[in-house]
């Protein structure tokens, strides 16, 4: 698990040598204890002091951390035709750490945090490749209850302008023989974002939330797909939520293309035209009792003419989940809302820290479920997979070989509390961070018995 983080950061300049050599230090020492606190991961007071004196130098921002993982990441997805570019916004809620200076408002005037917004690429299979950007903001309490209306003011006036940033800087990173497909949820369903040049290569795929104007019989997007004939049915897997358990959900699904009108209190709707998408439409008709029907409509610039097609933009949507996961690893598994630092660019520090950390947890874990016969070698050194083999086949004699990686990630995962029962499918993130810590003093504890001999 050490060796990574140097061979990640590899591309990093923070303008000094001892830095970067720092900066790879701290993220393997969270790394492998992601859950703990930051005395605890460091080890050593003066490991503790060195990465808080870290997060608060003058000499780096907190983007000069972030471009050294964006700049490996570039490099991995160059061994992938089309890219999933995921979007999404979270906040870092700091209200019980009020001596935090910058810090700006949240969903109302007592909550005080930041707010974060990623781009995560994945691939097609649904492997987390890396964050392309991260932009990390304070709301000015001033703006709260602003008697100007949102339609008054233009896109590059709000915060909604962060969806056409994060296309715009995808779009200058990504080679142009890379298909790129911009993905988001309903917040994204922004007609300027539809109505942005795009290169080529560049794409997106939005869930709609909006009953717009249409150029159709219908008058309304909503009336308009629903009226167009289904052309099949597909069966998708559910991920489990705080709201619901993890189900299967057979969805019926329609297409077409239709020409979307500009909205009537756009600020420059004279200057605008009508924006052509193909339209998916994935519900659910016999949901079980209690549990609210699934319902994706689906805008894409996607060529959307067959079934196929249409299941394609289906079950990439599906993946967009990813990125509720990598925010959740990165607020309940790198605990990012407990660090109590002084100021806001200090926990933005911080951030980009555990950034690449939350990243990798979640590469591991999909990692494992689609390339499962590869070497556990690959991720873990060899003290610690023969810690790991020794201590869960109670046998002090580790084997031979190394197992694969399915394998050695479902250990890890066990030790962390995964029962690996025939219905309980492979681990998630959550116990292999758990187990990850217990792998860390396990092998290093493997590592001082076998030195001693």
């Amino acid at each position: 698990m050490e060796r990574w983080a140097s061979e990640e950061l590899k591309h990093v300049d923070l303008g000094d040598a001892r830095r970067n050599k720092r900066l790879v230090r701290i993220v393997e020492d969270l790394a492998a204890q992601p859950t703990s606190s930051v005395p605890q991961a460091c080890g050593s007071v003066a490991a503790t002091t060195a990465a808080y004196d870290f997060w608060s130098s003058p000499y780096f921002k907190p983007n000069d951390i972030r471009d050294g993982h964006t700049k490996a990441t570039l490099e991995r997805i160059k061994e992938h035709k089309i890219l999933l570019m995921i979007q999404d916004t979270t906040n870092i809620d700091l209200t019980t750490h009020p001596a935090t200076r910058g810090t700006g408002y949240l969903d109302n005037r007592y909550c005080f945090g930041l707010k974060v917004h990623s781009t995560l690429a994945a691939s097609i299979d649904g492997v987390p490749l890396g964050i392309v950007n991260q932009l990390v903001w304070a709301r000015n309490i001033e703006d709260l209850g602003i008697a100007k209306q949102r339609h008054q003011r233009k896109t590059e006036e709000k915060e909604s302008q962060r969806w056409l940033d994060g296309l715009e800087q995808t779009q200058e990173l990504i080679p142009s023989e890379i298909i790129v497909v911009t993905m988001g949820d309903s917040e994204a369903d922004i007609f300027d974002l539809f109505n942005k040049k795009r290169p080529n290569n560049s794409h997106i795929l939005i869930r709609g939330t909006h009953n717009r104007k249409v150029n159709h019989t219908a008058e309304y997007l909503h009336e308009a797909i629903r009226s167009t004939p289904a052309c099949g049915k597909i069966v998708v897997s559910l991920k489990r939520n705080p709201e619901t358990a993890a189900r299967n959900a057979e969805l019926t699904i329609r297409y077409a293309t239709i020409e979307v009108d500009v909205p009537q209190n756009h600020i420059a709707r004279s200057q605008l035209k009508p924006v052509k998408l193909q339209v998916v439409l994935a519900e659910e008709k016999n949901p079980p009792s209690g549990v609210t029907p699934i319902s994706w409509l689906l805008l894409t610039t996607l060529e959307v003419n067959s079934f196929e097609d249409a299941v394609r933009c289906v079950k990439w949507y599906t993946f967009r989940w990813l990125i509720e996961r990598y925010h959740y690893t990165l607020k309940s598994g790198c605990r990012i809302e407990e660090l109590q630092l002084e100021t806001a660019k200090r926990i933005d520090m911080a951030l980009a820290t555990y950034s690449i950390v939350a990243w990798r947890l979640l590469w591991l874990t999909y990692e494992a479920r689609h390339n499962p016969d590869v070497s556990c070698e690959t991720v873990l050194d060899t003290i610690e997979w023969q810690a790991l083999c020794a201590t869960i086949t109670k046998n002090p004699v580790p084997p031979e070989n190394p197992p694969t990686l399915r394998e050695a990630i479902r250990m890890i995962a066990s030790l962390g509390g995964f029962l690996g029962r025939k219905g309980d499918g492979e681990p998630g993130v959550k116990t292999i961070w758990r187990g990850l810590r217990r792998l860390h003093d396990i092998a290093a504890t493997w590592k001082l018995a076998h030195q001693t001999r």
